[in-house]
């Protein structure tokens, strides 16, 4: 015959069972419904310097724009919105009025189709890398807030570029990104839970 205490202490371990069953269940249920839950293909305007460099281009092409690509959105490319013949050609121009003329034209067509692509999109996926945001990055961060787009910062740089302790970046940068209903991520592989928090707002 068991003693009171031991009756006590039977009583309380078959009370927790069912309880620790439950977290578990409810740990596995949450794990599966995030791994098959299907995020509605967005538009995703990708923002940011790294078309500037041949490294940097390598990186956007072959890691942010397959990522995007493989879990089933569109990325809108601002390297490749504007014919690249045009820009090939003002290039080569010879030093002069004539060249700044020819860039004065050429930069408005590529601000407007980069505002077009900001306002068509669903979200912008932002790349704050460097000791400070790029500034046409910031600017269309800004820009993205203004017109209701939730944003997604990336910064895989792992220097020290914010105002004071407490954000990753420029604490104005960082609020429009936190107020848009996003977050900034250090890994390209936290993407998928980024968006996926995003679809369910």
């Amino acid at each position: 015959m068991l003693s009171k205490r031991a009756l006590f202490a039977a009583i309380a371990a078959i009370g927790t069972v069912p309880l620790l069953f439950t977290r578990a269940q409810r740990a596995v249920a949450a794990h599966q419904l995030l791994k098959d839950r299907k995020v509605s293909a967005m538009k995703i305007y990708t923002a940011g310097p790294l078309g500037f460099s041949e490294a940097g281009t390598v990186f956007h092409k072959e890691h942010i724009l397959t990522e995007i690509k493989r879990l089933g959105h569109e990325a809108l490319d601002p390297w490749t919105l504007t014919d690249a013949a045009k820009i090939d050609a003002v290039v080569k121009m010879p030093y002069g009025p004539a060249k700044r003329a020819a860039w004065r034209v050429l930069n408005v067509e590529i601000g407007g189709n980069n505002r077009t692509a900001i306002d068509q999109c669903d979200l912008v996926f932002a790349v704050l890398d460097g000791v400070d945001v790029d500034s046409g990055t910031a600017a269309e961060i800004g820009y993205a807030f203004a017109k209701g787009k939730p944003i997604i910062g990336y910064r895989g740089d792992f220097r020290l570029s914010a105002d004071n302790d407490g954000s990753m970046v420029n604490l104005q940068v960082e609020y429009f990104i936190r107020q848009s209903g996003g977050e900034i991520i250090t890994k390209l592989a936290e993407l998928e839970q980024a968006l996926s928090v995003i679809g369910r707002k």
